[in-house]
């Protein structure tokens, strides 16, 4: 029910005590001369010296220049792994994408209503500032995209046995918009799981504690929910959850209430109740989908619901 995140770079200081710094000029080299690194090699094969070049932060430049000069002390050679800022489109310039293509991968899936209309651009609009800076850049630029899930359900959906049920997982709401306000004109049994369920639950006023949440999508939640009592379409979040206190394959866990999830804890899973529940609503079923897991299935202490929710879909 949350993804494992790896953090893009590592940095030697404290974020507070991080200003930016014009890392190629002389101010930056003076540190390296104060901190007696700046001659410790010829410049051509200072590692220091590189990195300045580079464009990192000259706190990085001086830590591998230490090790640098400590390994020509001892007369041992040395092994050091530093990460760069990486840049971002922002960064590219006219002389960088001046006749060049670009292959751009936007993420394009927006939600459609049943004459193809899009119900919300946000996602085209979010793509805009992009396009436009590569263009004006002399960049030509080459768009690719698809629609999630949608064109993939189709056959299913568009004429199932009836009564039809979808169990949705995932981690993100802001992911499966497309897919859940399309099956809302479609299916008669809904069953949510993942990540995305505490976006639900706080937006029905649940404390969550520390568990995903898109805080940007409670009123999405909130008009999702109210769009499938509209319908008619029963929509069922789970209502007992296993939490965790800490993203690991180790961490403590505990079965709760989904509205009484402690402080500091996040869920992973769906509870065994929840779990039983769901499975007595496939049973009365002729048409299932699914799409997503209900949990952080990749640990085993997590991938219950995930792989007996598999297990009732295969066999409804």
């Amino acid at each position: 029910m949350a993804s494992a995140l790896v953090p893009a770079s590592f940095s030697l200081a404290h974020p507070a005590a991080r200003r930016p710094v014009n890392s190629t000029g002389p101010a930056a080299m003076l540190m390296l001369r104060r901190a007696g690194l700046a001659t410790v090699c010829p410049p051509e094969r200072s590692l220091g010296s590189d990195c300045l070049r580079a464009g990192a932060d000259p706190r990085l430049a001086i830590h591998v220049a230490l090790r640098c000069r400590s390994a020509s002390s001892t007369g041992r050679g040395t092994r050091a792994a530093a990460t760069m800022t990486k840049k971002s489109v922002g960064d590219l310039t006219a002389a960088d994408l001046e006749g060049k293509r670009v292959l751009v991968r936007a993420d394009l899936n927006v939600p459609l209503d049943d004459s193809q209309n899009i119900t919300d651009d946000t996602r085209v609009r979010a793509a805009i500032p992009t396009i436009k800076h590569l263009i004006s850049n002399g960049a030509r630029v080459i768009l690719t995209s698809h629609l999630q899930e949608l064109d993939y359900l189709v056959g299913a959906v568009s004429n199932p046995k009836r009564p039809f049920a979808a169990v949705i997982g995932g981690s993100k709401v802001s992911s499966k918009i497309g897919v859940i306000e399309s099956l809302l004109e479609k299916c008669d049994i809904l069953l949510l799981g993942g990540g995305m369920i505490f976006t639900f639950y706080k937006a029905q006023g649940h404390s969550i504690g520390s568990s995903l949440v898109e805080d940007d999508k409670l009123e999405l939640a909130t008009s999702l929910l109210r769009k499938a009592k509209e319908k008619g379409v029963s929509l069922m979040l789970p209502f007992d959850l296993v939490v965790a206190d800490k993203f690991a394959p180790d961490a403590s866990s505990q079965v709760v209430p989904a509205s009484a999830i402690p402080d500091a804890w996040m869920g992973l899973d769906i509870g065994p109740d929840s779990i039983s529940a769901f499975s007595s609503a496939l049973e009365t079923t002729q048409t299932v989908i699914w799409n997503g897991p209900m949990g952080v299935f990749e640990f085993d202490k997590f991938a219950v619901g995930t792989k007996v929710m598999l297990c009732d879909v295969s066999s409804a």
